[in-house]
């Protein structure tokens, strides 16, 4: 059976979000935390209807200073009601245009804090199953965020990423590192190849660690991202991958 995987992008953040929607499956689109207010919202969620693209929620800690990349200290009320007022928003703005959210991932520090951090993770998983139990949960792969969402009832995506470096633990490399981001466009691919047909990566420190894989996320605010997504799209197309949002019918 040829592999699967959904293909997302974070949108809504400001960039030219047009060019990367015809290489992607899902959209995480920004809910006016760290980036994106209702304009911007209502544009994201037609693009994506046009391009066929899913559309998902990505709420963060309210602090556009630092795009939400800032590590805020929130009691767990405080994070879900945060998380449950971005994604409510979005689904207001989507149900206009006769859309549904399909999935919500947090961003930057929050999706951080969720990955090893259990109360974190589980009053996010409040949040979406208050906002809608259909929704899928998606948290860096083998972290606490999809565990958490599966022991409240919910679908979860176990998240790998093309162009950040690993950990030996599966975290993430800090952005403080200043290898943090991968560069270069071979050396991602062949990273994304791994993940996505292996169910491996290759650590910053040498190490071979396992990982699963059921969606690959690119970051759309790099400055070619738009290069890098048609890449990646023209390498699991030659890979046989079928590259296939996640479906609400299971629970419609």
């Amino acid at each position: 059976m040829p592999a699967r995987i959904d293909f997302n992008c974070d949108l809504g953040e400001g960039c030219d979000d047009a060019v990367l929607l015809p290489y992607i499956s899902s959209a995480n689109i920004a809910c006016g935390g760290h980036a994106g207010d209702d304009a911007t919202m209502r544009a994201t969620v037609a693009l994506c209807l046009r391009h066929g693209v899913a559309v998902g929620a990505h709420p963060s800690f309210v602090d556009r200073a630092h795009f939400g990349r800032r590590a805020l200290t929130l009691p767990a009320d405080d994070i879900h009601a945060l998380v449950l007022a971005q994604v409510s928003a979005l689904q207001s703005i989507a149900a206009e245009q006769n859309a549904s959210v399909v999935h919500v991932k947090p961003h930057g520090a929050l999706y951080n804090l969720a990955a090893g951090d259990a109360t974190i993770a589980t009053a996010i998983a409040l949040a979406v199953r208050a906002a809608d139990p259909a929704l899928f949960l998606v948290g860096l792969s083998g972290s606490k965020l999809p565990t958490a969402g599966e022991a409240l009832g919910l679908r979860v995506l176990h998240e790998v990423f093309a162009e950040r470096r690993y950990e030996d633990d599966g975290r993430l490399t800090p952005r403080t590192h200043a290898d943090a981001v991968i560069a270069d466009l071979d050396e991602s691919l062949a990273q994304a190849r791994q993940l996505v047909v292996d169910g491996s990566v290759v650590a910053r420190s040498g190490k071979s660690i396992t990982l699963r894989a059921d969606t690959l996320c690119l970051h759309g605010d790099r400055a070619d991202a738009a290069a890098f997504a048609r890449a990646l799209r023209a390498m699991l197309d030659a890979e046989g991958v079928i590259v296939q949002a996640p479906s609400r019918s299971a629970h419609a």
